[in-house]
């Protein structure tokens, strides 16, 4: 049933056309008021729902009381007029003081509010994407507020900032600094934040408020992206560059599209695949085949930059990225050295065998890796995890696990060397184990032996010389094949007391940026996880780890792969079955629907956080330092 004055259009709300910021301005006016009676203020219990009571005028009276009084706020407020409520601002939590983390507010917008077309909603993908141009929009409409949307950055990705329900309900979750003259309240200030600032852009998130053709483009985008990305294994493909792509990026710490004047990119004829796309229609582009592809090349002509696409090529980007149809294989796994990691319980003899030290390399344990044995974990650990693509770039990999060329075999004898180089084992890990690799190699000509297909990049521009690769190939180098098996990984049993998040009985989960991830008593360095995104991720890194344990997934009986292969249920973001529309605020009392995958992580945490990926969860856990794994 509709009601104008529900939706804040009739004779209470504000007139057509204006904000909810405005109506609260009308009706309240700027100046200062004090309670008539002159009796104190009796705070309702924390968490009450007051859908009947002003906000607006609670916190004028708030305005000179000690800070602390803010937390009596605790709730959900009505933020539109009608009855019953259209939009509901629930505070879930109150800072300490001016100076500590903002408090959090959850806004819940009802169906009959937003107007969200169906089609916009129809799918999980399409609600992850307009989830992600909602919080985009807010963000920017609250730009130099107290209030602060995290609407992440290129990537699109499932945030607890934004959710959409199949009927078109949203909830936006934001942080608000709540204002104050020093330990004292500022009332007014709280108002122009919540009933002012943040309720104009809340009305700015309806349909009709909106861009909608923006709104349809950034959809059919993301949806287009995730279309290509799953036809990867039906096409025999592990990745796929449309042409007209631009890979290179502004600057190291600037992950928007270079300036104009970027080569785009354009497919050799070779490896060109057509594709037939939900909105785009038919797209061409490189297609890069399972197997074994070098991507070989002079210095700074693009080896790395086309790799660092692939990297990101598992997440959906926004419109105007350059790199909306650059895909890879959802469990793509770049991997590098990294010395001082600590390795826990890997079986790296296929690497690795014969140690001076006799130390059992079928569980192998080390606090402080060396840059080969690191980087034989990460492969190890990565298949272990369900990785489909590894990504390997010579400037960040261990010379001696790559390569032992025909001088040094000759110099050093076997029995006296215990690394066995990966270009020895990659052609079985694509054979035996179904796992390609896409390597960027400038230095040694003995990968051309075993690669499948080899491209070159000339200028940022993709030439496939596998013919004359194998041409080169048909002269022996006197170079001895070590091994021509990857052997089955074996499955390790974490188990679960040694991995815990709770200090002195509260759960401590934090993330430092994207390098680190404060879980516990302990730092996690993520720094070598090179495909995580953003901040958002570290954090939900987080609690998927404690996921783990909290939902018996890591039971000290289970595989880590088995416990992944539930977690991943859980955060699938397209379920097989869609589930049934319910309205989220539609009357007073009610509570908001839960959107997945972000309600399996928040377990009660109120902050920003985005789903992470199945593999970055593995990396981080395998790089725990108490981990320990059930012999």
């Amino acid at each position: 049933m509709r009601s104008d004055d529900r939706y804040g259009r009739g004779g209470g709300g504000p007139r057509r056309g204006a904000g909810a910021g405005a109506y609260y301005r009308e009706r309240y006016g700027g100046g200062r008021s004090r309670r008539e009676d002159g009796r104190a203020h009796e705070d309702p219990p924390r968490g009450a729902d007051r859908l009947g009571s002003d906000l607006a005028a609670e916190l004028r009276a708030m305005d000179g009381a000690s800070y602390g009084r803010y937390k009596s706020l605790t709730g959900r407020w009505r933020l539109t007029a009608g009855a019953p409520p259209a939009v509901v601002l629930e505070i879930e939590k109150v800072q300490s003081d001016p100076f500590a983390p903002p408090s959090r507010v959850a806004v819940h917008m009802g169906p009959h509010f937003t107007e969200m077309p169906p089609e916009l909603c129809a799918t999980a993908v399409r609600r992850r994407a307009l989830a992600g141009f909602l919080a985009r929009t807010a963000a920017e409409a609250l730009r130099g507020s107290a209030c602060r949307v995290d609407a992440g950055r290129q990537e699109v990705l499932a945030r607890s900032s934004c959710q959409v329900d199949a009927d078109g309900a949203v909830t936006l979750r934001l942080g608000v600094q709540l204002p104050g003259h020093g330990r004292r309240i500022d009332g007014y200030g709280a108002e122009r934040a919540l009933c002012g600032e943040l309720a104009e852009a809340v009305a700015g998130l309806r349909h009709d408020a909106l861009d909608a053709e923006a709104a349809r483009r950034f959809v059919e985008s993301v949806e287009d992206t995730d279309a290509l990305r799953r036809m990867l294994p039906s096409l025999g493909l592990v990745a796929f560059v449309a042409d007209g792509s631009v890979l290179p990026r502004r600057s190291g710490v600037d992950d928007r599209p270079a300036a104009p004047g970027a080569v785009p990119f354009r497919s050799p004829e070779s490896l060109r695949v057509e594709v037939e796309l939900p909105n785009r229609g038919r797209v061409a582009g490189m297609g890069l085949p399972e197997g074994v592809t070098l991507v070989v090349g002079g210095g700074f002509h693009g080896k790395s930059t086309l790799l660092r696409a692939l990297e990101r090529g598992v997440y959906d980007h926004v419109p105007g990225d350059g790199r909306e149809l650059v895909v890879s294989l959802p469990r793509t796994a770049k991997v590098r050295a990294e010395d001082g990691r600590r390795v826990e319980g890997v079986d790296v003899s296929a690497f690795v065998d014969h140690l001076p030290t006799g130390a059992d390399t079928r569980t192998f344990r080390t606090d402080n890796a060396s840059g080969s044995t690191s980087q034989a974990a990460a492969l190890v650990e990565a298949v272990e995890a369900g990785a489909r693509l590894l990504l390997i770039d010579e400037d960040t990999a261990a010379t001696n696990l790559m390569i032992r060329d025909a001088r040094m075999q000759a110099l050093v004898a076997k029995d006296r060397e215990p690394l066995t180089p990966f270009v020895d084992l990659v052609r079985s890990l694509h054979r035996d184990r179904g796992v390609s690799t896409v390597l960027v190699m400038g230095g040694s000509g003995d990968y051309i032996d075993v690669a499948d297909r080899v491209v070159m990049m000339d200028a940022f521009r993709p030439l496939d010389v596998t013919a004359r690769a194998r041409e080169l190939a048909a002269v022996p180098t006197g170079r001895a094949v070590e091994a021509d098996v990857f052997p089955e990984v074996g499955s390790r049993v974490p188990d679960p007391r040694s991995v815990d998040p709770v200090v002195r009985g509260r759960r401590k989960i934090r993330a430092h940026g994207r390098d680190a991830l404060g879980f516990g008593e302990q730092d996690i360095d993520l720094r070598a996880v090179e495909q995580l995104a953003d901040a958002g991720q570290v954090t939900g890194i987080g609690l998927a780890l404690d996921r783990l344990v909290r939902a018996g997934h890591l039971d000290g009986r289970r595989t880590l792969a088995e416990a992944l292969d539930l977690l991943e249920a859980e955060l699938s973001v397209e379920p097989a079955v869609e589930p049934a529309a319910e309205p989220a605020v539609e009357a007073e009392g009610d509570g908001p629907v839960e959107a997945e995958p972000v309600g399996a992580l928040r377990g009660g945490y109120p902050g920003d956080f985005a789903v992470p990926r199945r593999l970055d969860v593995a990396a981080a856990l395998n790089r725990l330092r108490s981990l320990r794994v059930i012999d």
